[in-house]
């Protein structure tokens, strides 16, 4: 007797949703995907019990024709992809046929559907022996119910969490379906009650409003807009600043020709751009849209489609790094000023308590306080010629004070200097909080960095050389690559089939741990085809260098040295966070500070 045995299509379907179907948010995954490749602009998402007792997708769409309703329920019946140039070439979200069926197979699924130009619409149970129904007084478009989800699988439902979390995933996957199409409008209800109602009017897409609704007001008002492209590829969205970080990454949403994707590449690159400037442990916020050729991707690499394969991942890596790195390098701090996360939070709690300091302590009648008063108050005018003054001596017509006539700079004139750690300055906007130290160190790094890239890598030869074991592979990427890995200032030779030698090392890394160093930089480039380990460890040291030569705490500054950092900090890139990833500074408005006084209450 043969033991292989043609499996029933119904366990055929099962298996199949096995791999597509895994909780209730990826039925509204693909269901809605379906609606979206039918051009809807209207899709509302109807939730109960988180998904398990019903899923009702309605949708405004194409709608689907009498003849190829019974069609869609079937395996591998698509109206998306006809023959290899297709699936080369994938332009909709949706292509393999498998969706329904598969969804149809582990519960009691309902289509019901109308096209534009027919009298009236047609509905099918996916139930065996089932006949085709006309329906009266339905919208052109298509209505797909959902109920008792793995009914059928006991085993299945048995994964599934509370209804509680199931719909915390379908909020998720919402978010990132309203986010990857602005232009429709979109509705989430669960258990009869309206969770989200995102409108849109077609002639005037509001992305503030969307972005404001599905991550926030204070990550709505802390963007920086993305807009790049070059031949074949282009970049849009915004990224949060800097200090807008989150503890976990769930607020990155990042697209590939509108489909939500989740890839090392794109991870990879957005952490380099980033590195300069995150605090340590924190994660990026952003939503980004990349677009380009969908031949130069390949999107039928995983199940559920979320992963894609870069045919020329590389050029992608470093788009995206260049263009967000200098979108953050970018970033000038009247941009920052109006900045939720550059405000100061004077709801916020001091951790440890002030002591108070006692009347004992003031000596009213030595007159020092009010000598102190009177030397930092002075007036602007007095500041605007000191500010000038600096200017002239540095020679450089770039460092001419930015006000016009009735507003201050960015980051306004200093007031004064507080436990010689922080500048108090006056701005347009009210009173701005500068840690001077991590300011300085931004200042001095940015210097450093500039100076060492102007010079180039300078390798040193080692006294002895260092011999190490390798696997195969890098032996081989190191003789293939030598003259690549050169650039870096790294000399390695090929000793054997798995035996390397390093000569030579960059010079400014000397005294780091070569072998590591060696070995990452092998792991980087197998993995992407390049490696920036030399370039973050040369950075690393850098930083530190920058940390020690900058002004220390409780150094006094006079007025002028205090307003000439504060122009530097105007001018130099990445100013608003140190080499650690801490704020430079901080704004305080002046509705905060009447806030604080109970003033106009």
């Amino acid at each position: 007797m043969s033991k292989i045995q043609q499996l029933p299509n119904h366990l055929v379907n099962q298996i199949a949703a096995g791999e597509v179907v895994e909780r209730p948010a990826s039925v509204v995954k693909e269901l809605v995907e379906n609606s979206l490749d039918a051009g809807s602009t209207s899709i509302a998402i109807e939730i109960e019990a988180g998904g398990l007792k019903l899923i009702r997708i309605v949708d405004n769409g194409s709608g689907i024709e009498k003849e190829d309703i019974e069609l869609a329920l079937s395996r591998h019946a698509t109206s998306k992809i006809f023959n290899l140039e297709d699936l080369e070439a994938i332009n909709s979200l949706g292509f393999r046929g498998e969706a329904l069926p598969s969804i149809a197979s582990v519960s009691r699924l309902t289509v019901s559907s109308m096209t534009e130009h027919s009298e009236h619409g047609w509905k099918l149970e996916a139930r065996s022996g089932q006949q085709l129904e006309p329906v009266s007084g339905q919208q052109a478009g298509t209505t797909i119910e959902v109920r008792d989800l793995f009914y059928n699988v006991p085993a299945r439902k048995k994964f599934l969490r509370t209804e509680k979390t199931e719909f915390k995933h379908i909020e998720s996957l919402f978010k990132t379906l309203a986010l990857s199409n602005p232009a429709v409008s979109m509705r989430l209800v669960h258990n009869q009650k309206p969770v989200y109602q995102l409108n849109t009017d077609a002639q005037h897409i509001d992305y503030q409003q969307r972005l404001s609704r599905l991550c926030g007001k204070e990550f709505a008002s802390s963007l920086v807009t993305i807009d790049a492209q070059i031949e074949g590829l282009s970049l849009s969205g915004w990224v949060a600043l800097p200090t807008f970080s989150r503890s976990q990454a769930d607020m990155q949403y990042f697209f590939v020709n509108q489909r939500m994707i989740r890839d090392k590449v794109v991870s990879h690159a957005i952490r380099q751009a980033y590195q300069d400037v995150l605090f340590h442990g924190r994660h990026p916020a952003f939503v980004l849209y990349l677009g380009l050729d969908p031949r130069q991707v390949d999107v039928n690499v995983h199940p559920q489609k979320h992963e894609v394969r870069f045919r020329n991942s590389r050029q992608v890596h470093d788009f995206l790094y260049r263009s967000l790195h200098k979108a953050l390098a970018d970033i000038q701090p009247e941009q920052q000023i109006q900045s939720p996360a550059f405000a100061l939070n004077t709801a916020t709690q001091p951790s440890a308590p002030i002591e108070p300091i006692s009347q004992s302590q003031i000596d009213f009648q030595s007159g020092a306080a009010p000598t102190a008063y009177t030397d930092f108050h002075r007036p602007v005018s007095q500041v605007k010629e000191q500010v000038a003054a600096y200017a002239r001596l540095l020679a450089d017509p770039d460092l001419a004070p930015a006000e016009t006539e009735n507003r201050a700079p960015p980051l306004g004139y200093a007031l004064a200097q507080l436990k010689g750690i922080y500048i108090l300055s006056e701005n347009d906007h009210g009173l701005v909080l500068v840690d001077m130290h991590a300011a300085h160190e931004r200042i001095v790094y940015e210097r450093m960095k500039q100076h060492a890239q102007q010079e180039g890598i300078i390798s040193q030869p080692l006294l002895v050389p260092i011999t190490l074991n390798v696997s195969q592979s890098e032996a081989e990427l190191v003789e293939n690559q030598s003259q690549e890995l050169s650039r870096y200032g790294l000399k390695l030779e090929r000793l054997s089939h798995e035996q390397i030698r390093v000569r030579e090392v960059p010079a400014l890394l000397k005294h780091a741990d070569i072998e590591k160093l060696v070995r990452d930089v092998l792991s980087d480039w197998s993995e992407h085809g390049h490696s920036q380990r030399v370039q973050e460890s040369s950075n690393e040291i850098l930083a530190t260098m920058a940390c020690h030569g900058s002004v220390r705490a409780n150094r006094l500054l006079n007025v002028d040295e205090m307003n000439a950092l504060l122009r530097d900090i105007e001018m130099t890139e990445r100013s608003g966070q140190c080499n650690h990833g801490r704020p430079t500074w901080k704004q305080l408005s002046l509705e905060q500070l009447d806030g604080l006084f109970l003033r106009g209450q």
